[in-house]
């Protein structure tokens, strides 16, 4: 069954998963904005006759279709101009919309010697297309999105996490059209010129870009999330520039650099990937009173997040960026990074009289389901009902929800922003940077030839 409108969509789908003669039976309207009156008499109106004749017509049901057999990693798909590589890329949807850099043999293997793992060593299975996510492909693709040689080891971690049950992948083409956001730490940071201080996020730095764009390209070219068929969100974000975080910082003030706090140590290199579904203004506030900025980040957790995350049980990781001399006014008030998290947890509290208006908009609880029902079903904790006064206040979120609190952008602004997270797809997971044995000399020999 499909949405009036939809068909189309999932017959594309039906022919992207090898049916092409997917029968579909559609609803004449917009299912989630009926009442149950309207579905029951759409259904009993519309739908039943169009599924009998969809199942008794003697129209035959297409056959799954034969695939042609993917090209070998050192195969060659076309000899010609850059022009018409990327016209043929562009073709078969190889690429992303911007011209890439064509992958050649040579340009593949300069990738593959900065890691000491082979080439067909598969890191994982990824979904919607169950295809391999092998050690060439990361190469192929880095190539495609114009890294560097040298960013190999962190193309490979980035592709760990991307198979890491854990993230959730698989739901990379959901409805709220979530983006990667990738976090790195650590040494290699500096070794490769990583910018973490103005502009973060913004496309310039060939690192920074490049590496964010590598994770859309992988996503597309080898998960194979394709914009209306396996990638069905409503409203895309563009590829993020890499993170990285300003350690310098973080040692000055006395915190740990989010790879600790993951479980690292601060001498290993990392990368840590959350989704994104929606960010803040970049807030500023002004004031010596750690707990006058702390507060307006409140404020902005209140206006960003719904009660009905967690009237849903959802348990997520969302973000806070702080500029150096924000986390700085903080930490010399006594906030640790664990403190400021729990500081946003606490005071992120909304009327009940709201978070029950919300929890019952557009999700499954019925009208009139109130904050106690939840409580004595086991959803959520008892402080949610210690009284029944409407306007009590209720936390916003669950006490398992987590903050990654990083410190990075321009040294000399006082400014904040938040990050929300989708639920648990996209989780925030963690990878360690395998360097190669002879790391220290590859790195050197790259360097002097630029």
């Amino acid at each position: 069954m499909a949405i009036k409108g939809f068909a189309d969509t999932v017959k594309a789908i039906g022919r992207n998963a090898g049916y092409p003669e997917l029968r579909v039976a559609e609803y004449p309207g917009v299912i989630s904005l009926d009442h149950e009156d309207t579905i029951a008499r759409n259904i009993e109106d519309v739908l039943v006759d169009q599924v009998v004749a969809g199942l008794t017509s003697r129209k035959q049901q297409g056959s799954a279709l034969e695939r042609p057999p993917e090209p070998g990693d050192r195969d060659i798909v076309i000899r010609g101009s850059f022009e018409e590589v990327n016209e043929y890329f562009h073709r078969y949807e190889w690429s992303d919309g911007l011209p890439i850099v064509p992958p050649t043999i040579d340009k593949v293997e300069r990738f593959l010697a900065f890691t000491d793992r082979k080439p067909e060593e598969v890191l994982g299975i990824l979904h919607p297309g169950q295809a391999e996510a092998s050690v060439w492909k990361v190469a192929v693709n880095g190539v495609m999105a114009g890294c560097r040689p040298e960013y190999m080891p962190i193309l490979l971690a980035i592709v760990d996490v991307m198979s890491n049950p854990q993230f959730g992948m698989r739901h990379g083409g959901s409805t709220p059209g979530w983006e990667a956001m990738i976090v790195l730490n650590g040494p290699i940071a500096r070794q490769l010129g990583f910018n973490d201080k103005w502009a973060v996020q913004r496309p310039g730095n060939q690192a920074n870009t490049s590496i964010g764009r590598f994770y859309r390209l992988f996503s597309r070219n080898v998960a194979r999330f394709m914009p209306g068929t396996t990638d069905m969100a409503t409203f895309g974000q563009m590829f993020r520039a890499v993170i990285s975080e300003n350690e310098d910082a973080c040692r000055n003030i006395g915190w740990e650099p989010l790879h600790v706090m993951q479980g690292l140590r601060p001498e290993d290199s990392a990368v840590t990937i959350t989704s994104i579904r929606a960010m803040s203004d970049p807030f500023s506030t002004a004031g010596e009173s750690a707990e006058r900025h702390l507060d307006y980040a409140v404020d902005w957790v209140k206006r960003m997040i719904e009660p009905y995350q967690a009237s849903r049980g959802y348990i997520e990781t969302n973000v806070l960026l702080m500029t150096p001399v924000i986390a700085t006014l903080v930490a010399k008030a006594g906030y640790s990074k664990q403190a400021v998290a729990y500081y946003l947890s606490k005071n992120a509290t909304v009327p009940a009289r709201y978070f029950e208006w919300n929890m019952t908009v557009g999700t499954s609880h019925p009208e009139g389901t109130t904050v106690c029902d939840l409580v004595d079903q086991g959803v959520l904790p008892k402080r949610w009902c210690e009284s029944r006064d409407p306007d009590r206040m209720v936390p916003l979120l669950l006490p398992e929800s987590k903050w990654l609190i990083v410190v990075t952008g321009d040294p000399t602004r006082n400014r904040c922003s938040i990050y929300r997270q989708n639920f648990k797809q996209g989780y925030a997971t963690t990878s360690k940077v395998r360097l190669p044995g002879n790391w220290d000399a590859l790195l050197r020999d790259a360097q002097s030839g630029r």
